[in-house]
């Protein structure tokens, strides 16, 4: 199997434990839970996004940030998105201060629509 087709599968199996962390009940636990699924999805994405862009487009883009940027300048994503897309990078980076309450609360109140937009981009691409 190719490597741009083992990312993608891998990031749509992160995407999808998530997802079945999100339909739970909030608990701490819960939320501790999801926002480490979160670190481990937003990995597996901006990693398959990177891969597509070099296999499929032939850009060199290292870090998320400038990934998000060249799927902006194909028209993969709208400019809102790219702009969540940016946000979503933040709230990964963030998510080695979740030991701060308002940090983790913060992080886990988008978990729902960044879901939807790795799943969105997932699937377009």
């Amino acid at each position: 199997m190719e490597r741009l087709e083992l990312k993608h599968r891998d990031a749509l199996k992160a995407l999808s434990t998530l997802k079945d962390i999100l339909r739970e009940p909030f608990s701490v636990i819960v939320r501790d839970a999801a926002i480490q699924r979160f670190e481990y999805t937003f990995e597996a994405f901006w990693k398959f996004i990177r891969e597509y862009l070099k296999e499929k487009e032939g850009i060199i883009a290292n870090s998320p940030k400038s990934c998000f940027k060249e799927v902006f300048s194909l028209g993969l994503a709208s400019e809102d998105e790219t702009v969540a897309l940016q946000e979503m990078t933040d709230k990964r980076n963030d998510t080695s201060h979740t030991y701060k309450e308002n940090v983790a609360q913060g992080i886990y109140e988008k978990l729902q629509e960044y879901c939807a937009l790795m799943e969105k981009i997932l699937a377009g691409i």
